[in-house]
Parts: structure tokens; sequence; C-alpha cells
């Protein structure tokens, strides 16, 4: 097998590695050594992996302290991707339709399953869009539509600013503690629909 092979090869041996161990963000890895002797390959291949992984942001070496798993929304892909994929204006409305296709969904399940808690930490989040519709996302208790969410808001930002008035966020407060889906989606469509409609 060529070196490369073997290199490609480590890397998903370590990516199935993190998924069977459930690494979370800030978990640390096991030393180049341990995965060296784990996967019963050479040290350069696993340094050679591990260099991948933290080039798209999956993980993070911390001198000293050894390797760390990084949060899902740090991915340097992303921004990678972006800045190739959304280059047509076709593609930038197709961005734009997705998210408010995903976020009118996020919304109708938040209204659903809120629960007291998740509801305490949308009323304390600042007044960023990003962080305040990312608590009404983990609210629909969905992680792979939290997942889907991200990486589109990632791709959002790379090219769009998303801001509002802080009567938006007055107003989806007072809608989400009445758990009114109706008043929600309209308060999304008033603010945030046009607001993206004029990006478009």
């Amino acid at each position: 097998m060529t070196t490369s092979k073997v290199y490609i090869e480590t890397f998903w041996q370590i990516h199935r590695m993190i998924e069977e161990a459930g690494l979370q963000p800030g978990d640390r890895l096991p030393s180049e050594r341990e995965l060296a002797d784990r996967l019963r390959v050479g040290r350069s291949s696993v340094r050679e992996a591990l260099r991948a992984l933290e080039l798209l942001g999956l993980i993070e070496t911390r001198r000293g302290e050894g390797t760390f798993m990084k949060p899902f929304g740090d991915h340097q892909l992303i921004q990678l991707l972006g800045s190739f994929i959304l280059q047509g204006n076709r593609e930038k409305r197709d961005l734009i339709e997705t998210k408010i296709f995903i976020e009118r969904i996020c919304l109708q399940l938040a209204c659903e399953r809120l629960t007291d808690e998740k509801l305490e930490l949308i009323l304390q989040t600042e007044h960023t869009y990003h962080s305040f519709f990312r608590r009404i996302v983990e609210a629909t208790d969905n992680y792979l539509l939290l997942r889907i969410w991200l990486v589109l808001s990632d791709f959002f930002e790379h090219v769009y600013t998303v801001e509002l008035p802080s009567e938006f966020y007055k107003q989806m407060r007072i809608a989400l503690q009445k758990r009114s889906c109706e008043e929600a989606i309209a308060i999304y469509e008033q603010y945030v629909m046009q607001k993206m409609s004029k990006e478009n």
C-alpha cells in the first residue's frame, strides 16, 4: 500500500474511532503514539491524518495538552466550500430558500416541543440572529436538523449578514412563551423573510 493510501486509511480509522467512542467537542483524543499502536500504523501516517483533521477544523492541537475535538460549527471546510460553491446568483437564491424552509420547520417544532428550560435559554440569549435562532433550533430536540441548520448558517454567513431590530426578538420571545406557532411564524415572515428576500 502506498504512503498516501495508508494516510487516507488512517484518516478514516481515526474518524471511525471518534464516532465509536462518542467523542464530543472538548474531549481529548489519544496521543499520536497511542493511535499508532492501536491502529497498527506508523506515527507519520497518524501525524498526516491528524493534520488533515485539523485542517478541516474537526480537531485542534493545544501545545503541552494534546489534541481535542472542536465544535461542529468551527469546521474550516464549510468556509472553504462556501467560497467555491456560492459564486452564482442561483446558488445564493437556493441557499436563502433552503434556509427559510428549514427555519420555518424548526420554529414549528420548537413551539411544539419547547420545555421551560429551553425557553429560559432563548429568553436569555443575546440579540444576534445566529445565537438566538440556534437556541430555537436546539429546542426542536432534533440533532440532525441542528447540524443541517449549522451548515446552512455557516454558508449563509459567508455571503450575507442578518441584522434585525430589537422588536423582532421581543415579539418572538412573547410568541414562544405562549407556544404560539402561528404568531412565531408570522413574526418570522414579517422580519426575516422580508429581510432575506431583499438579499435575493
